[in-house]
């Protein structure tokens, strides 16, 4: 009894001295602990030298519908999430060009998966087509289908159909598509690299390039259950009180064998990029050698930054180990095994896996029509007669006994590249579940493209890749430049960060600081206006999405004088953009003075905190900024 009693009130002193947590539910448990810190600006923002933009895409002069129609255009789209953004602007562009009426067009991705949920149908699995339509009303007529007779002539072939190679020119659409869409009244496109218009337009095409914008920034509005959760996921990531980061480190199959980056993993993962590179030399999309030197490439900057170096350059820009930073996009080649120094580093490394249920992300899925099981088929059995025969036919005795019954493939065997790779120098064709992963990619890539673009900052480990084919990251930070260029936005450039880790091979956990000094240095240059300058000269060419300037923003009256840049061809890239209208301007100035707040002090030399107080960290910051690299390396505590 005794002991029963001391018990007893040693579980009542544990609950009450733990504040009565156990009789709560726990949130957010991946989140660590935090004190009370400020925000510097130098790290969320935001940026002075870019807060004097402002997205403004309405039409310049007088831009009606037009009256004319000359036919239908119906399209297909294939590829990911972000061939099919950078796809749907492309065909509007040129449904206006050809005063065409442009049907819904068609995402392949959703087609092709059978059993999806019948409540959204290819287009409304990721977008919400009703404000689609009526968005662009003003711009091109838009409509759900053909009309009843010409679809019925679609489905006996009796339309032509074209495939314009990638950034076709306006010459191409005018010269070779409008007299066969005049002739016929239907034509249709069919769009495979995701960009079917050229990037960089005519000037006198200027109202073309904000119709791209409107099209991307404010028609293109995901389906509002994709919104509503994606606003859950961002409400999530700020209840703690503190921003969050943002980070997509695209490395996919497609571009790691694109750039010949195979010798970057091991094993298996290297005989799949070298398979599906193989695949692309055989269609033409490579026109390269099979075997490349990886770690040459990775030097020259085309390989995207492993997780563990971006943990590293995050830490140099003095990012604090409790950081919560969020994992975008639907695949990560290698798997969670390349996320492990990066978790190390920064343990608040969160996904929409581990910030929704699964409830949450089944409903957003929808239901869905089960797949029939494919189990192994046993052979039929022999009856006596059929046994009986055999025998008689096995010829003269002795003889050996008959070979055992082949092992049944189970499905588990014929999904992946487990299925194949050891046996088969052929990829199977891609089987019904498969299928339906590629539909659901989507839905998480546009899940973490809403989060990606609100996030307080942004972080790419691969963009402006220059292939000629639009990419993910490049995508979220041209919406973020339009959306809100204030907001820090990192633009690394990959040769430089390739350079900088050469330097500290052996050293890379704890470099000399003057390695710290020149990593900061270049990354902040980059979410500046160098790095939007730089970036644009690389993605502009191939996607004019992911820099929309300076056709798709105004800067306010006020604003700093800043000289224009232009590219070698005399292109405006930064500086060009036109004042804001009077209204605007007026409704800017409200707003800034409503939400005026003194902003804190931005250290640019400010490293990641030691067990040193402030005063002496920051005197020794500034003592230590002007020794040469020469000390740095004597002082280094691992020499």
């Amino acid at each position: 009894m005794l002991s029963m009693l001391s018990l007893l009130v040693h579980l009542f002193l544990a609950n009450y001295s733990a504040g009565g947590l156990t009789k709560g539910s726990m949130h957010m448990d991946d989140v660590l602990p935090f004190g009370p810190r400020p925000r510097p600006q130098r790290l969320w923002g935001p940026l002075r030298k870019l807060d004097h933009l402002h997205p403004f895409v309405n039409p310049s002069k007088s831009y009606a519908a037009p009256s004319k129609h000359n036919g239908f255009i119906y399209a297909k789209i294939y590829g990911g999430f972000e061939k099919i953004q950078s796809s749907i602007c492309d065909l509007v562009a040129v449904a206006r060009l050809l005063n065409a009426t442009l049907v819904i067009p068609e995402i392949q991705a959703t087609t092709r998966a059978k059993g999806i949920s019948p409540k959204f149908k290819s287009f409304s699995y990721l977008y919400d087509e009703d404000h689609f339509i009526d968005a662009l009303s003003n711009d091109v007529a838009i409509v759900h289908g053909l009309p009843k007779d010409l679809r019925e002539a679609r489905k006996k072939i009796k339309f032509p159909t074209v495939s314009p190679r990638n950034s076709a020119t306006p010459e191409y659409y005018i010269t070779q598509v409008l007299p066969r869409l005049v002739k016929s009244k239907v034509i249709g496109v069919i769009v495979n690299g995701g960009n079917c218009l050229q990037s960089i337009l005519p000037a006198t095409l200027e109202e073309f390039q904000r119709l791209r914008c409107r099209v991307a920034f404010h028609a293109l509005r995901l389906r509002p259950q994709i919104q509503a959760l994606g606003s859950q996921i961002v409400g999530r990531l700020r209840a703690s009180g503190r921003p969050y980061l943002a980070y997509h480190p695209g490395l996919l199959r497609d571009t790691l064998a694109f750039h010949g980056c195979a010798e970057l993993f091991q094993d298996i993962h290297t005989e799949l990029i070298q398979h599906r590179r193989s695949q692309m030399i055989k269609r033409g999309t490579v026109k390269e050698q099979l075997t490349v030197d990886s770690v040459s490439r990775k030097t020259a900057g085309l390989c995207p930054l492993m997780p563990e170096e971006v943990g590293l350059l995050l830490q140099a820009l003095g990012y604090p180990p409790t950081t919560i930073i969020f994992l975008a996009g639907s695949e990560t080649f290698g798997g969670q095994r390349m996320l492990i120094p990066l978790r190390a580093m920064f343990a608040n490394l969160v996904d929409r896996t581990s910030l929704c249920s699964q409830k949450e992300l089944s409903d957003l899925v929808g239901p869905e029509d089960p797949l029939a099981l494919d189990l192994p088929q046993l052979p039929p059995p022999k009856s006596e007669k059929q046994l009986i025969e055999e025998w008689k036919r096995a010829g003269p005795r002795p003889r050996p006994l008959p070979p055992p019954p082949s092992r049944p493939f189970y499905a588990h065997e014929k999904e992946g590249w487990y299925g194949w790779i050891g046996e088969n120098d052929t990829e199977p064709d891609a089987s019904p579940i498969e299928f339906r992963r590629q539909a659901h990619r989507l839905l998480w890539d546009a899940l973490d493209y809403f989060v990606s673009v609100e996030a307080d900052a942004f972080f790419p480990g691969f963009h402006s890749d220059g292939s000629g084919w639009p990419d993910y990251s490049s995508l979220i930070m041209g919406h973020r430049l339009y959306q809100k260029p204030f907001g820090i936005t990192y633009r690394p450039d990959r040769k430089i960060v390739a350079a900088l880790f050469e330097n500290v091979t052996d050293h890379r956990y704890h470099p000399p600081r003057n390695w710290t000094i020149a990593a900061r240095e270049h990354l902040n240059r980059s979410a500046g206006v160098e790095g939007v300058v730089s970036s644009a000269m690389l993605s502009r060419p191939v996607s004019f999405l992911s820099h929309p300037l300076p056709e798709c923003s105004c800067r306010t009256p006020k604003s700093p004088a800043i000289q224009p840049v232009k590219d070698s061809n005399g292109r405006l890239l930064f500086g060009g953009e036109k004042e804001c209208p009077d209204w605007m301007a007026r409704s800017l100035a409200m707003a800034s003075a409503k939400n005026s707040e003194p902003q804190n002090e931005d250290y640019e030399d400010e490293l990641p905190e030691d067990d040193s107080s402030p005063g002496m960290q920051q005197e020794s910051d500034r003592s230590d900024a002007n020794k040469s690299s020469e000390q740095d390396e004597e002082m280094d505590p691992d020499d």
